[in-house]
C-alpha cells in the first residue's frame, strides 16, 4: 500500500522531492500544502524575490529527473565570471572554470511545478495553494491546515511529513516541543532589498555585461550583487548592515537616485524613477540562519532545505544545498530499501555536519571590511593560479570549491578554517565599531 507523504512548502526543495518520490512507482502518494498563491496564476511580490545561481551541486540534483534540467536551462542564463566594480571605475574580473546557471527563484519554482503536474495526475499528486500549516500532531500523525481564501480549517493525516517550508518553518517550530530537539536561529548581520534594473542600451558605456555576476562593496559594508535575466534586464539584491547604513536613511525617491549616483554610478544609469520609488517602498527583509541538532522525529517527520539549515545569501548556496538534500534523501531510500526508520535517522547523521558547515561558510567566507575583502580577491587569484600549475599539491580556491564543486561543505570548511576564523573575527570587530 502506498505511503501518504505530506510536503509542507512548494518551493524548489519541496517540489523536487515530489518529483523524486513519485518516480519510485506506486510506493508514495503526495500532498503538497503551500501558504502562498499558485505562482503560475498570481505573481509573487517582488519585495522578497531574488536571482539565484545553481552550480554543479544544484544542477546535478535537477539532472536526475528527466526533462527538468533542460527545462530550467531554457529559462536561465549561463555565467562564466564575476566582475567586482571599484569606486574609481576600475574592475577586477574573476573567471569561472564551470558555468553557473542563473535565474529568478520564482521562475525556477514555476518550471519545476509545471514539469511535475505534466508528469503526474491527481490520483497520486494533490497540490493545495493558499493553505497554511497551523499545527502538527506527531502522535496522531495529522496536521491542521487553514485555507487562507475561505478561512476553513481542516486536518490531514500522513504516514510521512516533510517540512520544506523555509527558514520560518512551522514544522520545525513544532519539533521544538519534542524531546532533545535543539535549534539555533540567528539573523544574518545584513538586511536586504531587491533591485530591478532596465536593460543596458547597446551603445551604453556601462561595463555591465551579460555572462557575469556583478558586485560592488561600499565602505559601510553595503554589498550589491546583480545578474542579467533572460530578457536583458538585471535583477539582484543590495545587502546592508542591520544598523548604521545608508540605505535605511533614504526617505524619498530623490534620496534613492542620489544614493546610487554618488555610490554606484553604473547602477544609477539603469535605475528608473519608477524603480527608485518601488525600491524606497519595498520593505527591508531579514534572513535567518538555522542550525539544528537533528532533522527527524522518529520515522514519520523530517525537515529539509531552509527549514533545516537556512544559510546567509553571501555564498549563494541555499538553493543548491536544498536541492542536494533531496538527492541525499533519495540515495538513502535506495540504500535502505525505503525503510523510513533507518532513512530518517541516517538523513540527520549524513547531513548535519555539512549543514552546520554551510552556515559557517555562509557567514564567514566574505569579509565586511573592504580592506580584507581586497585581500580575499588577491588570495582567490593566487589560489586559482597556483592550483592550475600544481593541481596535485595545492587546493582550488575557496570560491571554486564553493561555487564549482560538489565537495561536502564540511570538507570545504576544514580546508579553509584558518581564513574562516580570520573573517569571523574581522566581521565581529567591523560590526562592533
Amino acid at each position: 500500500m502506498a505511503k501518504k507523504v505530506i510536503i509542507v512548502g512548494a518551493g524548489p526543495c519541496g517540489v523536487l522531492l515530489a518529483h523524486y518520490l513519485l518516480r519510485r512507482g506506486d510506493k508514495y502518494e503526495i500532498e503538497i500544502y503551500e501558504r502562498r498563491h499558485d505562482p503560475r496564476v498570481v505573481a509573487f511580490s517582488n519585495s522578497r524575490t531574488f536571482p539565484i545561481s545553481l552550480n554543479e551541486r544544484g544542477m546535478n540534483s535537477l539532472g536526475q529527473i528527466e526533462g527538468l534540467e533542460s527545462a530550467v536551462k531554457d529559462i536561465s542564463l549561463s555565467v562564466m565570471g564575476g566582475i567586482f566594480h571599484q569606486k574609481n571605475g576600475k574592475t577586477r574580473y574573476s573567471p569561472k572554470n564551470k558555468p553557473l546557471v542563473t535565474l529568478d527563484r520564482t521562475k525556477l519554482a514555476i518550471v519545476m511545478l509545471e514539469q511535475l503536474i505534466q508528469k503526474y495526475d491527481s490520483s497520486r499528486l494533490k497540490i493545495n495553494f493558499n493553505c497554511q500549516c497551523m499545527e502538527t500532531d506527531f502522535i496522531a500523525k495529522t496536521i491542521q491546515i487553514k485555507n487562507l481564501e475561505t478561512s476553513e480549517e481542516f486536518n490531514a493525516n500522513y504516514d510521512l511529513l516533510i517540512g520544506a517550508d523555509g527558514a520560518s518553518s512551522v514544522v520545525r517550530k513544532n519539533l521544538l516541543a519534542t524531546e532533545d530537539f535543539e535549534c539555533v536561529e540567528e539573523y544574518v548581520t545584513n538586511d536586504y532589498k531587491s533591485l530591478f534594473l532596465s536593460a543596458p542600451d547597446e551603445n551604453s558605456s556601462t561595463q555591465l555585461k551579460p555572462g557575469n555576476i556583478h558586485s560592488w562593496m561600499l565602505n559601510d559594508g553595503t554589498i550589491v550583487l546583480l545578474l542579467f535575466q533572460k530578457d536583458g534586464t538585471l535583477s539582484g539584491v543590495i545587502h546592508f548592515p542591520h544598523e548604521k547604513n545608508q540605505v535605511q536613511s533614504l526617505a524619498s525617491k530623490e534620496d534613492v537616485l542620489t544614493f546610487f549616483q554618488q555610490n554606484l554610478p553604473e547602477i544609477s544609469k539603469l535605475i528608473t524613477e519608477e524603480e527608485a520609488e518601488s525600491f524606497l517602498n519595498r520593505p527591508i527583509s531579514r534572513m535567518l540562519t538555522i542550525r539544528c541538532n537533528r532533522y527527524n522525529h522518529g520515522n514519520s517527520v523530517l525537515i529539509m532545505g531552509d527549514s533545516a539549515h537556512a544559510v546567509s545569501f553571501f555564498i549563494g548556496q541555499g538553493c543548491n544545498a536544498s536541492l542536494e538534500d533531496v538527492v541525499v534523501f533519495d540515495n538513502l531510500l535506495n540504500e535502505y530499501s525505503d525503510n523510513l526508520d533507518e532513512v530518517l535517522q541516517q538523513f540527520t547523521i549524513r547531513r548535519r555536519e555539512d549543514a552546520h558547515a554551510l552556515v559557517e561558510l555562509g557567514n564567514n567566507t566574505f569579509p565586511l571590511s573592504k580592506g580584507l575583502f581586497i585581500e580575499f580577491l588577491l588570495r582567490d587569484i593566487f589560489a586559482k593560479t597556483i592550483h592550475r600549475i600544481f593541481p596535485q599539491r595545492y587546493l582550488p580556491s575557496l570560491s571554486d570549491l564553493i561555487f564549482e564543486s560538489s565537495l561536502p561543505y564540511s570538507k570545504i570548511l576544514d580546508s579553509y578554517k584558518g581564513w574562516i576564523s580570520k573573517v569571523k573575527k574581522s566581521n565581529a570587530k567591523f560590526l562592533a565599531s
